[in-house]
């Protein structure tokens, strides 16, 4: 019998099935299966099933949350290209798994306050880290946090649609919806450009 390598790797283990099969296949039994090992060490390492599902949001949450603060704070890089890398790891490298798993806990969180809670905890970080963004490209904070909340829609949109179709039209309409989303200037940029002009810079 393999060793179950401890909590981190139940939770692990525990994420995945939740992205295969919703919440309700994360059952101890299934997941020390698709570990190989005895039902024992879960209950070693977790109180119950309860604590098990609240240390899944947990994990995901944090994780999600860590992300989008690491790639919204990219060493070197500009706004525009932060905002721009973001598109690119949504669409280009689409991960399957990370989208099922988003998917289950939106689900999930329809029903379940604990797992409302954590989604909106990740939603919150998302639109705050990404509104900043636009901030720095000029906008005014309520344009910002709105021009936030239409590029989650759009990241999350896109990975939903066009599922068997690839290719260079695909990758043309993300082109130019990157663009789209992109190009702000807000009031303290075109006037800060306006000066520019004027003195030939």
């Amino acid at each position: 019998m393999a060793d179950d390598g401890g909590r981190e790797v139940w939770i692990k283990a525990g994420l995945v099935q939740l992205g295969q099969g919703g919440v309700d296949s994360v059952r101890v039994e299934v997941v020390a299966a698709g570990l190989g090992v005895t039902k024992g060490g879960f209950y070693r390492r977790f109180r119950d099933r309860q604590e098990f599902l609240e240390a899944l949001l947990a994990a995901w949450s944090a994780g999600r949350i860590g992300a989008i603060e690491k790639q919204t704070t990219l060493d070197g890089a500009g706004v525009r290209d932060r905002l721009q890398s973001l598109v690119r790891l949504y669409s280009e490298r689409h991960n399957a798994e990370a989208m099922g798993i988003e998917l289950a806990v939106r689900q999930w969180a329809r029903a379940d306050p604990v797992a409302a809670g954590a989604a909106a905890k990740v939603d919150k970080a998302r639109l705050e880290n990404v509104a900043r963004l636009y901030g720095a490209l000029g906008l005014p904070a309520a344009e910002a946090h709105a021009q936030a909340f239409l590029f989650y829609a759009f990241l999350f949109g896109q990975s939903l649609l066009f599922v068997d179709q690839g290719g260079k039209k695909r990758a043309d309409l993300l082109a130019a919806c990157t663009t789209t989303l992109t190009a702000i200037e807000g009031a303290g940029s075109a006037a800060a450009s306006s000066t520019r002009r004027r003195r030939g810079v």
